[in-house]
């Protein structure tokens, strides 16, 4: 069992009903534990929440993987009613954290890195096409290839299985590398994708 990591002792802080509580983007630091309230997590635009991935009540943490993993965030957040929120310092959450055991260290820290994996695929999904959703991916997994002289992705899985991944149907995967293929932005038609241009994917993808 993983051993609770307590919120700090200082008073908690109330906000009023349309705070931000977090900015994707923002450090992590401090760590936010939300006492009471409810809280909707998603994507803002000009202040307002055009994409919702979900919504939360206290007491919880808010996105406290990116705390652990020593990530800005990668969401934004928003009080739906006056909530109630404790500061932790980085510092001292990642104290409390080394004081557990071992086994429970690692079971909490691969929690966080699938947290986070799954969460910015669902931001992905949210606020990028296709075409962009694929360049990302690429860039993600992209590693450095002797034989090319440059970037290049090997397809370790099926076309039907990184489709899913990305949300899209595996017609619109094999379309979207189509379509980069005559852009010039990949290179290849196996199993090994030559990235002659990551500048441009990055443009593509947004980041």
């Amino acid at each position: 069992m993983v051993a609770a990591v307590v919120p700090s002792s200082e008073y908690p802080a109330a906000l009023a009903v349309g705070a931000v509580l977090l900015h994707r983007g923002d450090a992590s630091d401090p760590v936010l534990h939300l006492l009471q309230g409810r809280v909707v997590l998603g994507f803002l635009q000009q202040g307002e929440m055009v994409h919702q991935l979900g919504v939360i009540e206290g007491p919880c943490w808010l996105e406290a993987s990116s705390g652990l993993l020593g990530l800005p965030h990668a969401i934004d957040a928003m009080a739906l009613t006056q909530v109630q929120l404790h500061y932790v310092g980085t510092s001292e959450f990642l104290a409390q954290v080394h004081s557990m055991p071992g086994p429970s260290q690692t079971l909490l820290m691969d929690m966080a890195k699938q947290q986070r994996q799954q969460t910015e695929l669902a931001v992905s999904r949210l606020v990028k096409d296709a075409d962009a959703r694929c360049a990302e991916w690429l860039l993600r997994h992209a590693q450095p290839d002797a034989l090319i002289g440059g970037l290049a992705v090997t397809l370790r899985e099926r076309k039907r299985t990184i489709a899913a991944q990305l949300g899209i149907a595996p017609e619109t995967f094999s379309r979207v590398l189509r379509h980069l293929r005559d852009r010039q932005l990949i290179s290849g038609a196996g199993r090994v994708l030559g990235l002659p241009n990551p500048q441009a994917l990055r443009e593509l993808a947004g980041v």
